[in-house]
């Protein structure tokens, strides 16, 4: 088993005598950038002029810069841009003001794991991955608790990437919930893979195929959708407060029996030979290298795909239904 890291395993100070320039202030920035801040960091922000992001940092009390200006100024870069647009940043606005003694940092390995952005040798690089989203790093924070969080250091030119990076998770509340160390290519790998195999891939897809067999055989389609996409959530909070034991005990013995002896048939063997090729496809770059691809070629399959996904049944559907439901607090896109 891991070691779980917590407050008083960490020391802060590492930090505090440096300056952190968080770029980009979505919802990692907005919330790492104000809990380093509460923790008694020196904080600079980077967002580009007259965009939403700018002006939330305004209202929170930033002054924010170009990430060019940050990034003279900082002693430690948290690069927190979307991953397709971060190489790009990098090249034209970061990497000209890296020099020995800085750390360059990250929420998500994938830029540096697959060589989209290869720092300078004389550089930290390290990664911080609070695993949940930035208003429940914050609100968490806010209430004297805190989001479990990854760190890894990729380089270590100084010495003391380590220490820094656990001082930064510490900063942002990470170790009030539990600090786990990995790697760039450990937390890239496998985050990708649960995405694509199941989380947002995986899921989707089962819920669709589910959904069209219903409405295929006949029935209404406003069923189906309760079956096989509203009752899902039932199911996940029932699996995040106590894992497959829980969720098992929690619903009727008949949904148990069904699902044990039934799951396994859906999901096979083949399904799971699949699965090894997706996360192959991950390991070896063969994704990295087509999405890179993709952006670059101003993503017209990517956005093809998602008016595919919206056109379908079951968002219209969904959406007549969940204005019966105002306590489902209804986002409609």
């Amino acid at each position: 088993m891991a070691k779980v890291y917590h407050d008083n395993d960490l020391d802060v100070q590492p930090v505090l005598s440096k300056t952190v320039g968080i770029i980009g202030y979505g919802s990692q920035g907005h919330a790492q950038a104000q809990n380093l801040r509460d923790s008694g960091v020196r904080v600079l922000v980077a967002d580009v002029k007259d965009t939403p992001n700018y002006k939330l940092a305004v209202e929170h009390g930033f002054k924010p810069m170009t990430a060019a200006e940050v990034a003279r100024q900082a002693d430690i870069l948290q690069v927190l841009l979307p991953d397709e647009i971060q190489a790009a940043v990098y090249r034209k606005e970061i990497a000209p003001s890296l020099k020995a003694g800085k750390t360059l940092g990250f929420s998500h390995g994938f830029n540096i794991h697959f060589k989209q952005i290869v720092p300078p040798k004389d550089v930290d690089v390290i990664m911080v991955a609070p695993k949940g989203p930035g208003h429940t790093v914050r609100s968490e924070f806010v209430g004297g608790g805190g989001v479990p969080c990854l760190f890894a250091v990729y380089q270590d030119a100084s010495g003391k990437a380590r220490g820094v990076a656990m001082a930064y998770a510490k900063a942002i509340g990470g170790a009030r919930a539990g600090v786990l160390e990995t790697t760039f290519a450990e937390e890239t790998e496998t985050d990708l893979f649960g995405e694509q195999a199941v989380l947002c891939g995986g899921v989707t897809s089962l819920i669709k195929a589910g959904f069209e067999t219903l409405v295929e055989a006949g029935y209404q389609p406003e069923l189906a959708y309760f079956e096989v996409l509203h009752e899902l959530n039932l199911i996940v909070k029932l699996l995040i407060q106590g894992g497959l034991s829980y969720m098992w005990y929690s619903v009727s013995n008949t949904a148990e029996y069904g699902g044990l002896t039934r799951g396994d048939v859906l999901i096979d063997a083949a399904v799971r030979q699949r699965m090894k090729k997706l996360l192959a496809d991950i390991r070896d770059g063969s994704f990295a290298k087509e999405w890179v691809g993709e952006c670059k070629a101003g993503g017209k399959n990517f956005k093809a795909l998602e008016a595919k996904e919206k056109a379908h049944l079951i968002e219209k559907v969904g959406r007549e239904l969940r204005r019966l439901m105002p306590f489902v607090d209804a986002k409609e896109v």
